[in-house]
C-alpha cells in the first residue's frame, strides 16, 4: 500500500472536490480553468498533493464560491504535525488519531495503548519486533504519553471506548511491579468521563478474530475510519460496509463483555492475585 496523505490535506481536498462539484464542474473542465492537469488537480483533491492559499483562491474564483475557512485550513494543512519533530514521517495512525474525536477501541489479545503507563510502553517495547535506538524509544514513548494527554484535556477531549480482552489483563509485560501498576492505572482511566472501558471474559473467544479500532471525527461529513494493525502494517479502511460491519461488531462485543463497573471489579481482582 502507498502512504497515506495527510488528514488535513486530504479533509481540504475533499471540500474542495464538493466544492468543485458543486459548481457543475468536471474535473477535466475546472484543471483547464486552474491551468493545471487533470491528474494533478486530482491529486490536490485526494489530498496527494498539497494547496497552497493561492491556489485555494484562484479555485474559490473560479467556483464562484467563497469560504473564508478553506484559506484557515490551507495554512493549517501547510505546518508540520506535532508528531513530526519525534521523528514521525509516516501519515498512520497517530496523524489520524489527532484529529478523531472518538476512538472505539477492541484492542483484542492486547491493551490499549492510550491507556498504557510509561513503565508498560517501556517493558512492551523492549520485547517489540522492531528495533530502536535509545534516541527512538525515548521518542515513541514520548509521543504515545502526549496522545493520551488528550483524555484529560479540557480543550480538546478525546472519546474513547475500549474493549480489552481478559487474557491481556493477565499476560505479563515487564515485571510484578510493571503489571500492578498498570491495572492500577485502568481502574484510574476507567472513573474518567470520557473512557468506557469494559472486559470480554477468557470464555467468549471473539478475541480470536483481533482486534480493530474505530474512529469518528467532529466533521460530519468526513467519513469514519477502520483501522486495522498487522503483523507488518496496518490498514486505513473507509470503506462503508466494512466500517459498519465492524461498527455493529463492536457494538456485539460490549453486550457479551463485561458492564464497566464489573469490568472494573474485575482488573481490581486480578490485580489483588497477582
Amino acid at each position: 500500500m502507498g502512504k497515506r496523505a495527510p488528514f488535513l490535506r486530504r479533509r481540504l481536498g475533499r471540500r474542495l472536490r464538493e466544492i468543485r462539484e458543486g459548481a457543475n464542474f468536471t474535473l477535466a473542465e475546472a484543471a483547464k480553468r486552474l491551468d493545471k492537469t487533470r491528474s494533478a488537480l486530482q491529486r490536490i483533491e485526494t489530498g496527494a498533493t498539497r494547496a497552497d492559499v493561492h491556489f485555494i483562491r484562484s479555485a474559490m474564483d473560479v467556483y464562484d464560491r467563497y469560504d473564508e475557512t478553506l484559506i484557515g485550513e490551507a495554512r493549517e494543512a501547510m505546518k508540520p504535525p506535532w508528531f513530526r519533530s519525534y521523528g514521525i514521517e509516516d501519515m498512520g495512525y497517530v496523524d489520524v488519531e489527532t484529529h478523531a474525536a472518538s476512538v472505539k477501541e477492541f484492542s483484542g489479545l492486547k491493551l490499549p495503548g492510550l491507556l498504557h503507563t510509561e513503565a508498560y510502553i517501556r517493558a512492551l517495547f523492549a520485547h517489540s519486533r522492531r528495533r530502536r535506538s535509545p534516541e527512538q524509544l525515548r521518542n515513541d514513548i514520548e509521543v504515545r504519553m502526549i496522545r493520551q494527554e488528550r483524555l484529560t484535556s479540557e480543550r480538546d477531549p478525546l472519546e474513547l471506548d475500549v474493549i480489552i480482552d481478559e487474557s491481556a489483563l493477565r499476560r505479563d509485560v515487564g515485571d510484578e511491579a510493571v503489571m500492578q501498576e498498570q491495572l492500577r492505572h485502568l481502574v484510574e482511566m476507567a472513573e474518567l468521563s470520557c473512557v468506557s472501558l469494559q472486559v470480554l471474559p477468557l470464555k467468549i473467544h471473539s478475541a480470536l478474530d483481533g482486534g480493530f479500532t474505530l474512529l469518528s471525527f467532529h466533521d460530519r461529513d468526513e467519513p469514519d475510519l477502520l483501522f486495522v494493525e498487522y503483523g507488518t502494517g496496518a490498514l486505513h479502511i473507509e470503506e462503508d460496509p466494512e466500517v459498519r460491519a465492524c461498527r455493529l461488531n463492536f457494538d456485539r462485543l460490549g453486550v457479551e463483555a463485561l458492564s464497566p463497573d464489573d469490568s472494573v471489579a474485575l482488573i481490581k481482582r486480578i490485580g489483588q492475585g497477582r
